[in-house]
């Protein structure tokens, strides 16, 4: 019989998309998933953490036609990538399937005829873009033209990155298939609908009933105040998928069976282990069920899946957990630059728990970006992991070993201290419960600031020399010893393999409720170096392995062309990624020490609500007070460059000579902040 306060939990992570390598983006979401659970488990709950390989659609279709090989063969070999990656990044997944599978077949049917057999599901002929060359129906991002509002050309067939206009296809001026290079033409198909405008009332209530995060359910009522649309949930063949049950040449559009996965691959362990599936999934479950997903993907799994669920008589998620997006140094993460990492490259030259860790000490229950800095990640794990928790049993563990034959002693040197390290554990228990690991990260290192200061201050290395202290010296480094598996225990869902060297050290199992209790009399063994240092080295060599030369090798200039100062060549889609912007020259003041700069605050709007900080060489020309006020060109989208006296955040564009003859661009009246310039 279980136990009444013991949990059923099941937790889920966003499906990985079965095209392509796991990068440190998607470790972001499943180390924060994994130290969830492996907190649960921790706490004795019956917890399950399943995942899959998201396999289906036309991108997984056409990739694995340009590789020469079968859709099928294509996902068997990225999902044994996937879990070869996920398994050294030490995430713990009870079962990981893949959405092509007998299981989640089953279940997509299922859920589909019962929706249909109650009025959910609806069909009307549309016309689509077709591409001729190919014989298919072009998703939207398979098209590419000229943008129907602001005329940009090379945009995407369903939003403008020039101007961020959203459209249909069928708008898209001079469109042009990505696949062959043809011209689509418009074709009419029969598509089938799910009738989410149905769900409205139930799919409020669920979003503003706590299930979700305040900015998720703030974010969905946009739909709602739109008028929610019903939800074309068919794909035409060619279609590497699932076939529409009685509808030939019709398959499941790859977002209606990929969160279906997550009951596949639950049904898939289930039928493994003996677990009862409908305990967890029946409708009125008192079992508990949770998605952590990116931000990005937020309505899929808070109106549609939930719909989907309802209608189909199963039990909706306890909670959906939204996250937000990893950058590194401050930007999004770039091939060119070498931050677009891959798990195995980081894996190749770094200790995975690194990452996790980083990423734990950065985690709240918000949807905030989180930042990879790559500096102060090596800084944090050197200083807190290695300098302070792992640092106490250095200094600690050759005393009992060498002096007291191994084992601690049976005195509590300082109680006081003891209590505040032990009692720590319902309120660091309540922060991982709602997910903020950031807080709990400070909180530990604190208590283990605490722990070095008291054995700074008892100075053991000093007493050991003194026959009368041997005792105090044995007492001082076995609550030593102590409070380090205190800490360890604390961080143990965090760094799995950290904690288990620590158990082998300490000849002890590393349980939640363990530290509530200290260990007297017991033998320890012999201590061995836990972690090393974070060497920025192999930070930098792994940054290296990651770079991408995207420039294509040309010939080096002959003749005259050779001397000349101007630039090598470069393409109009190079130029086109410049950013120009009116901005206004809100603040100009001279910076201490620098010859040749102005720092310039310049706003991007005319509330001054977008501003930015830019260091300019051009102090010989201009004095600061006859800047202000005054608009400028400015690169808008230039990378961040930190220099001596502080970021700047773009450039100003000027011209001439040199020394006074130097002049900004200054736009006509009539020009606004924030307008581009063409």
């Amino acid at each position: 019989m279980q136990s009444p306060n013991k949990r059923k939990i099941l937790v889920t992570c966003a499906l990985p998309y079965a095209n392509g390598s796991i990068h440190l983006g998607h470790l972001l979401e499943h180390i924060q998933t994994d130290i969830w659970v492996r907190f649960q488990r921790m706490r004795g709950h019956e917890t399950y953490f399943v995942c899959a390989d998201d396999a289906h659609g036309t991108p997984i279709m056409l990739k694995a036609q340009e590789l020469g090989v079968s859709p099928e063969e294509m996902i068997a070999g990225v999902r044994e990538e996937h879990m070869a990656d996920f398994s050294d990044f030490m995430i713990s997944f009870d079962n990981y399937h893949s959405t092509h599978s007998d299981e989640n077949r089953a279940f997509a049917s299922e859920i589909y005829n019962k929706l249909n057999e109650s009025g959910y599901i609806k069909s009307r002929t549309i016309s689509q873009l077709y591409d001729p060359e190919k014989g298919m129906f072009l998703p939207d991002r398979f098209v590419k033209g000229t943008c129907p509002t602001c005329k940009s050309e090379d945009e995407n067939g369903d939003s403008c990155d020039n101007c961020g206009a959203t459209y249909s296809p069928t708008e898209v001026i001079n469109p042009r298939s990505v696949v062959s290079g043809a011209t689509p033409i418009l074709k009419d198909s029969e598509h089938f609908f799910f009738d989410l405008p149905a769900f409205e009332k139930m799919l409020k209530d669920w979003t503003t009933g706590g299930s979700l995060q305040e900015e998720m359910a703030n974010k969905l009522n946009e739909w709602f105040e739109q008028g929610l649309q019903q939800w074309d949930i068919s794909r035409d063949s060619p279609y590497f998928g699932f076939e529409i049950p009685n509808a030939p040449g019709k398959f499941f559009y790859v977002w209606l069976d990929a969160p279906i996965g997550y009951m596949g691959s639950f049904k898939n362990l289930c039928d493994k282990e003996n677990i009862d599936f409908n305990s967890y999934w029946k409708e009125n479950s008192e079992a508990e069920l949770y998605h952590f997903i990116g931000k990005d993907i937020i309505y899929f799994h808070s109106l549609f899946w939930p719909a989907m669920l309802e209608g189909a008589g199963y039990r909706k998620p306890t909670s959906v957990f939204a996250h937000g997006f990893v950058t590194v140094n401050g930007a999004k993460m770039s091939k060119s630059k070498g931050t677009f990492i891959k798990g195995r490259t980081f894996l190749d030259h770094l200790n995975p728990e690194y990452l996790r860790y980083y990423y734990a000490a950065k985690l709240t229950n918000r949807i905030d970006d989180l930042d990879l800095n790559l500096e102060d990640f090596a800084q944090r794990v050197n200083s807190d992991l290695v300098g302070k928790v792992v640092n106490i049993a250095s200094r600690c563990a050759s005393f009992i070993t060498k002096r007291f034959d191994g084992m601690l002693s049976a005195n509590i040197d300082d109680q006081a201290l003891a209590n505040e390290v032990t009692s720590a554990g319902d309120r660091l228990a309540d922060l991982y419960e709602n997910r903020e690991f950031a807080k709990a990260m400070r909180e530990i290192m604190a208590l283990a600031d605490k722990v070095n200061e008291y054995i700074a201050i008892k100075e053991p290395w000093v007493l050991i020399k003194d026959e009368s202290k041997q005792q105090e010296v044995h007492d001082v480094c076995s609550l030593g010893i102590n409070l380090f598996r205190t800490l360890m225990i604390y961080l143990k869902p965090v760094l799995p393999k950290l904690a288990q060297s620590t158990e082998a050290f300490l000849n002890d199992e590393l349980l939640w409720h363990g530290h509530q209790t200290l260990l007297t009399n017991h033998k320890i063994n012999k201590f061995k170096a836990l972690l090393q240092r974070v060497d920025m080295d192999k930070v930098e060599a792994m940054v290296t392995a990651s770079k991408e030369n995207l420039e294509e090798a040309k010939p080096a200039p002959t003749g005259p062309i050779a001397d000349d100062p101007i630039s090598p060549e470069i393409q109009f889609d190079d130029f086109a990624k410049i950013d120009l912007r009116i901005a206004k020259i809100v603040k100009a003041e001279h910076v201490e020490k620098a010859d040749k700069l102005l720092r310039l605050e310049l706003a991007l709007d005319n509330d001054g609500n977008e501003t930015r900080q830019v260091f300019a060489g051009i102090k010989s020309a201009y004095q600061p007070e006859d800047l202000e006020g005054k608009l400028t060109v400015m690169v808008a989208n230039l990378a961040p460059r930190k220099m001596r006296f502080g970021m700047s955040e773009g450039m100003v564009l000027a011209a001439g000579p040199g020394g006074k003859d130097l002049w900004i661009l200054n736009p006509d009246d009539g020009a606004q902040p924030g307008m581009r310039v063409k």
